[in-house]
C-alpha cells in the first residue's frame, strides 16, 4: 500500500482556478489503487522554502513525496526581465546572482525531505500560458536558468523527475497564464502515477518522466 503525498505549491494545489471540475488531487485519488491514498500538503502560493514546513504536516504512514515548486520564486524575480542596463552582461549578472540563492534554497529544501528516506519525486517548473508571444518568450527563457537548478539537483540526488514542460504541452492544460486546468491536473496526475509504479528508486538514478 502507497501513500503518495503532494509537496509544493499550485501546480498540485489548483482547485481555486477550475471550479467545479477535478484538481490534481482529485485525479490521483481517482486513478490510484484502492487500497493505497494520497494526499495534498501543496499550498498555492508557496515557495520552495515553505516546503518544509508542509513536510511537517505529512502523514506518518507516507511513503512517497512528489515536489512542485519553484515557480513563485520564479516570479518573485520577474523583474529581471525588465532591469534597464547598459549591457547584456549585467542582466546575465544579475539572473546568475538569483540563481544561486535560488539553488542554496532548492538543494536545502531537497536534503530535507530526502532526509525523510523515502522515494522522492521533482518536476520541473511548466512553461507559462501567456498571450503575448514576446513575453511568452522571455519568460520561457528566463525559466531555463530555474529549471536547470532543478534538473541538475535531481540528477545530483539520483531521483526521477517529471517534466512539466512536456507533460502540459496544450493551452487548454492551463486553467489561466500559470495555473494548470482540470485536463491539466489529469496529465500530471496520470504521470505521477507512472513514476510510482514503474520507477527503481533503490538505484538511485534520475529518469525523466515526460
Amino acid at each position: 500500500m502507497a501513500h503518495i503525498v503532494l509537496l509544493g505549491d499550485s501546480i498540485f494545489d489548483n482547485k481555486a482556478y477550475i471550479g467545479n471540475e477535478p484538481d490534481v488531487i482529485s485525479h490521483l485519488q481517482g486513478i490510484i489503487p484502492s487500497n493505497w491514498q494520497a494526499a495534498l500538503n501543496a499550498v498555492d502560493g508557496s515557495l520552495v522554502e515553505n516546503v518544509s514546513g508542509q513536510l511537517l504536516k505529512s502523514p506518518p504512514d507516507a511513503t512517497h513525496f512528489v515536489i512542485s515548486v519553484g515557480g513563485n520564486n520564479a516570479i518573485m524575480n520577474a523583474d529581471v526581465l525588465g532591469l534597464k542596463v547598459s549591457s547584456a552582461a549585467e542582466v546575465f549578472n544579475n539572473l546568475s546572482d538569483r540563481i544561486s540563492t535560488f539553488e542554496f534554497h532548492y538543494r536545502e529544501m531537497l536534503k530535507t525531505v530526502l532526509s525523510r528516506n523515502l522515494p522522492t519525486t521533482v518536476c520541473t517548473i511548466y512553461y507559462p500560458n501567456f498571450p503575448e508571444p514576446n513575453f511568452q518568450k522571455l519568460s520561457t527563457t528566463a525559466l531555463s536558468s530555474f529549471n536547470d537548478v532543478i534538473i541538475k539537483q535531481a540528477i545530483s540526488f539520483g531521483i526521477p523527475l517529471l517534466d512539466l514542460r512536456l507533460i502540459c504541452n496544450e493551452k487548454d492544460d492551463y486553467a489561466n497564464e500559470i495555473e494548470p486546468s482540470s485536463k491539466g491536473g489529469r496529465k500530471i496526475a496520470a504521470k505521477i502515477l507512472e513514476v510510482i509504479n514503474n520507477h527503481d528508486f533503490a538505484i538511485k538514478q534520475t529518469r525523466v518522466y515526460c
